[in-house]
């Protein structure tokens, strides 16, 4: 699905915290790269490649999240959605380290409410266990590996948040061809909290985790 030259190949031998940390580096840096025109064919692109997704094309509600301007682009995939009448979780910033969910009302609702922070919707905020409602959560990711392995951006708050979601539901990260990592050959190092997802999705496709 990927063919597309990687930005880092994952090292092996380290510790997981720190080839985490040399590949993350590797992908931010290659992600500031991509031109605004690349940006935005991908974000167009994600609402075409998950269309024969059959678990999102069904599914009532949906979590997801507003993109940084460098990563994989969902705002088309937000309006998509909402269009359609899926009811739309996004994280919002709670106080201290509390983090929960709000639905989303439109592209105009959503505002930057703290430095570095993606823009979150003024609608009500709802606690982390809001996260049981939905049917599929699209979650960002830097890489991931055939298996289902996420690289998240090291913070560990969907690591968390994913021990709200109900068992049937599905994970799906979107990232871009080349921070697709082939399990057997390199994949993306662990640690016990990480949890794995279940599909992931480019902006010419969606594949299944090969789960052993």
């Amino acid at each position: 699905m990927s063919g597309a030259a990687q930005p880092i190949h994952v090292p092996p031998g380290l510790e997981p915290e720190d080839a985490k940390t040399m590949v993350r580096k590797a992908i931010r840096a290659a992600r500031e790269h991509r031109s605004s025109r690349r940006r935005q064919e991908a974000a167009a692109g994600f609402v075409h490649s998950l269309a024969d997704f059959e678990q999102l094309r069904e599914a009532r509600c949906v979590a997801a999240y507003v993109s940084r301007p460098s990563e994989p682009g969902t705002l088309p995939l937000l309006e998509d959605l909402a269009l359609r009448g899926v009811r739309v979780l996004l994280p919002v910033l709670g106080t201290g380290l509390e983090r929960g969910w709000a639905p989303f009302a439109g592209a105009d609702d959503l505002l930057e409410r703290a430095p570095g922070r993606p823009p979150e919707p003024g609608t009500e905020h709802l606690g982390a266990d809001a996260l049981a409602e939905a049917d599929v959560i699209i979650a960002p990711a830097l890489a991931v590996d055939t298996a289902g392995a996420r690289l998240g951006q090291g913070g560990g708050w969907y690591d968390r948040a994913l021990g709200h979601k109900r068992p049937d539901a599905k994970v799906v990260a979107l990232v871009f061809p080349e921070e697709i990592y082939d399990a057997a050959d390199s994949p993306i190092p662990t640690e016990p909290h990480d949890v794995p997802v279940d599909a992931f999705a480019t902006p010419s496709g969606w594949q299944w985790a090969e789960r052993g």
